[in-house]
């Protein structure tokens, strides 16, 4: 696989996680954690069905410990904290603290071996995330003392991610399918999370069940398998950069569901996002021949 198709499929992650929003509403009323149990079960399945008819694809889980901590930890880890966020914090200042991620793993990539950080780079994710403080501007209300532990925990929870992801290049010989086995381990971290902190809520309709289904086989799922990809075999600067484009893709389509408004923000927002992707992707696009 050559590093331009494995960046093209990280960005398909991106599209995917751009309906998180609009599905995780759809869902109803059931409670973060026994939601993220549920996705994440049926996102491990998910690999494990690309397991048929490859007899050495469950070797994959025999990975040293410390495969499994920056796995497990960043799957899991990532979501607890950004839930503990949400239960604290104000959605806009928690989501706009959060979005550090894309910015930090441009950053952090300049330390992976043979990895160079240009100037472009770090324009593209800085015009990234100026369009995404600008996309949460309008939604901003202030803050109460008590949301102070939510609002560490988004900024911790966009280190966590991305250093779960830069991590990811530093063990490129751990095989995509040990995906599976991370998400199966998160959902079952999720499992006693739920069983401490929340009362079971299940779908209520057959509408519900199929956002949950489709969450567990995309968002939750394929994305995560397809970030794997895009993280270890393509241009990890790139996809850095171009995750801008999760919360304006993510407001789109809110606002094609009748979850939001359109307004001048978000107009000024996609220019400054896309434009700084496509900066940031300058080798990529503008690539000699």
């Amino acid at each position: 696989m050559t590093p331009r198709a494995a960046t093209l499929i990280g960005l398909t992650a991106i599209l995917m996680w751009s309906l998180l929003s609009v599905m995780t509403v759809a869902t109803g009323k059931i409670p973060a954690f026994q939601l993220a149990a549920m996705t994440f079960a049926i996102g491990g399945l998910v690999g494990l069905f690309t397991w048929i008819g490859r007899g050495d694809a469950a070797k994959s889980l025999r990975q040293p410990l410390v495969v499994w901590i920056v796995g497990v930890g960043g799957l899991f880890g990532y979501h607890a904290l950004y839930f503990l966020a949400l239960r604290f914090a104000p959605p806009a200042e928690a989501g706009l603290l959060n979005y550090m991620w894309p910015l930090l793993i441009v950053l952090f990539s300049s330390f992976l071996p043979g990895e160079r950080l240009a100037m472009h780079h770090v324009i593209g994710a800085v015009l990234g995330l100026i369009g995404t403080v600008l996309l949460f501007a309008g939604n901003t209300s202030g803050f109460a003392p008590g949301a102070v532990p939510g609002l560490i925990a988004a900024f911790i929870a966009a280190f966590v991610w991305a250093t779960y992801s830069v991590l990811s290049r530093r063990l490129k010989a751990v095989p995509t399918d040990a995906v599976a086995g991370f998400c199966l381990a998160t959902s079952l971290l999720a499992v006693l999370m739920h069983g401490l902190l929340e009362t079971t809520v299940w779908p209520e309709t057959i509408l519900q069940w199929f956002a949950v289904i489709g969450l567990g086989i995309g968002p939750v799922g394929a994305a995560f398998y397809a970030w794997d990809i895009g993280m270890k075999r393509g241009d990890i600067r790139v996809l850095g950069a171009a995750s801008y484009a999760t919360p304006l893709l993510s407001t789109g389509f809110l606002i094609a569901a009748g979850f939001a408004k359109a307004s001048a923000n978000i107009a000024v927002a996609a220019i400054l996002i896309a434009g700084g992707g496509l900066i940031a992707a300058k080798d990529m696009v503008l690539r000699k021949r």
